[in-house]
């Protein structure tokens, strides 16, 4: 009996948390509605509730900030809001380092995690992966070796994490994709196959 509960629970874990994960995310959205008038909401046009219009609406929201703020004029007009933000205390100091990352991970010609490697962390004969970064022109001009910086995410939530600077030499550069790196890193390195595309089928044999 013991191992039908454990096939039944590696088959409806992961469905659970991800139907959990996407009602959450229609939830939220859906939240997007109340901001359109009462009477041009769907819930007060429609005798009954549809799930999931909120998509509809955050994503031509989206690409309609998008279409404005790539003309000349929309651009010029969101700099000068921009500049406005940043000069609000506290509010701009925190829209700065938000904006930074968002302009690092989502642009396409940005330079996020560069490289996969592995760092000798926490200890000397342990080893952990970590996500080359950029280091800041006023730390490496410091060092006397070529420094290297490096974020190690924790595990099974890599948003989170620690940020340090290794000698290069101290560093293992792997043949891994940063995305084959954090899945590894949130299953906490039980799916470690991930570059060749194989799936897990729970064995009931």
């Amino acid at each position: 009996m013991k191992k039908f509960l454990v096939t039944g629970l590696l088959v409806w874990v992961p469905l659970g948390i991800t139907l959990w994960v996407l009602n959450l995310t229609i939830t939220t959205m859906d939240q997007t509605l109340l901001l359109l008038p009462q009477h041009w909401q769907p819930d007060y046009l429609l005798p009954f509730h549809i799930p999931g219009l909120g998509i509809i609406l955050t994503f031509a929201v989206v690409l309609t900030t998008g279409l404005l703020i790539r003309n000349v004029f929309g651009q010029r007009l969101w700099d000068a809001s921009e500049k406005g933000m940043l000069h609000i205390p506290f509010v701009g100091s925190i829209y700065k380092g938000v904006k930074q990352v968002s302009d690092t991970l989502l642009s396409g010609n940005g330079n996020s995690f560069r490289k996969v490697l592995l760092v000798r962390y926490p200890h000397p004969d342990a080893w952990s992966l970590a996500f080359q970064t950029n280091v800041p022109n006023e730390v490496a001009c410091r060092f006397d070796d070529e420094y290297v910086a490096v974020f190690i995410p924790t595990t099974p939530s890599p948003v989170n994490g620690f940020y340090f600077f290794v000698r290069r030499a101290d560093t293992i550069v792997l043949d891994m994709t940063v995305d084959a790196a954090l899945r590894s890193i949130v299953s906490m390195g039980v799916v470690s196959d991930v570059q060749s595309g194989s799936s897990f089928t729970p064995d009931i044999s």
